[in-house]
């Protein structure tokens, strides 16, 4: 059982319940999934730095990525409708609690002058989205290994109704937000 999962069955689940009053514990939000997406420009002229940017995001959630393709043809980019230009992974359950127990213990404090992350990122429906720029701050990915640093968004979708209800849950699970 997840270190995570436990926190917030036992203290998270008690403490929003009695701080916003719902009818039922099963009112609480809670997080439903997280969504890990890098998307890979660069994958027009070279095809192979799609395969090491699908790599590396096996090796940070532990799940084999989806790849995106393209919706529409921007001849600016030399784009057409169908290249393949990126890679997704959604992450539920056990290994949604193991990512972000990574992600907010070991990899964020990993990041140069850290100070938080924004608290500006909500979308207005309870969901969470962050922007790494760069993978090397996950402890899987070796320096050494890395052809190009690559950024990527993860996107913590919760049930919550409102962007303050989210706040507060992921404050709680211990997202460390800029004061």
């Amino acid at each position: 059982m997840n270190a995570l999962k436990e926190k917030f069955k036992n203290d998270i689940v008690p403490h929003m319940h009695n701080k916003y009053g719902y009818s039922s514990v099963m009112g609480v939000p809670k997080i439903e999934k997280v969504v890990i997406n890098m998307g890979v420009g660069d994958a027009v002229q070279n095809p192979k730095a799609l395969d090491k940017a699908v790599e590396e995001l096996t090796q940070i959630s532990g799940q084999k990525p989806l790849i995106t393709k393209a919706k529409k043809s921007i001849a600016g980019f030399k784009l057409r409708e169908g290249m393949p230009i990126g890679a997704k992974v959604t992450l539920r359950g056990e290994r949604m609690y193991d990512f972000l127990e990574k992600l907010i213990h070991v990899s964020l404090p990993r990041v140069r002058d850290f100070r938080g992350v924004s608290t500006k990122a909500f979308d207005g429906r309870g969901n969470y989205t962050l922007g790494i720029k760069e993978q090397l701050i996950f402890p899987e990915i070796e320096y050494d290994k890395v052809d190009k640093v690559r950024g990527m968004d993860i996107v913590i979708v919760t049930t919550a109704e409102t962007d303050e209800e989210a706040r507060e849950l992921l404050t709680q699970i211990g997202m460390p937000f800029q004061k």
